[in-house]
């Protein structure tokens, strides 16, 4: 992926560990949660310059999630991400988590994300190029 794919959708395939199943038998709530995090991460890392993952760090501010169906230890499963609307310091991204046999959708989530200054740790205003990169407006 490169920059001029910004507001395109990012997959990132996730591999189901033996620890990520719960007592019923499939992956655990917490572990889907735990995926869109990795999803943004990633996307975070293939679109930012060198000098913005040193100049800026990002915390979840909120997260919202549907769980939709369970995940198995033997399914394969997609995180796709993409960036929605920015307000000030809070950035939406939107996240569906699929099983890649079949495209069903596990969860659906949207986090709205905030960026920090890595020196300070304080929330801080991007610049407009970031702000460009991830936001739709």
């Amino acid at each position: 992926m490169n920059i001029e794919t910004v507001h395109h959708k990012f997959e990132l395939d996730i591999t189901i560990q033996p620890g990520d199943i719960d007592q019923l038998g499939h992956v655990n709530n917490i572990v889907y949660l735990r995926w869109v995090q990795e999803a943004a991460i990633a996307h975070w890392s293939v679109l930012a310059t060198e000098r913005e993952k040193q100049r800026y760090l990002w915390v979840v501010a909120k997260h919202e999630i549907e769980y939709k169906r369970p995940a198995f230890t033997k399914d394969e499963v997609i995180a796709v991400t993409w960036v929605g609307k920015a307000v000030h310091r809070t950035f939406e991204r939107h996240t569906e988590l699929l099983r890649k046999s079949d495209g069903k959708v596990l969860a659906k989530a949207l986090t709205l994300w905030c960026p920090i200054d890595a020196k300070t740790m304080q929330p801080t205003d991007v610049d407009e190029a970031i702000h460009a990169r991830f936001s739709t407006q």
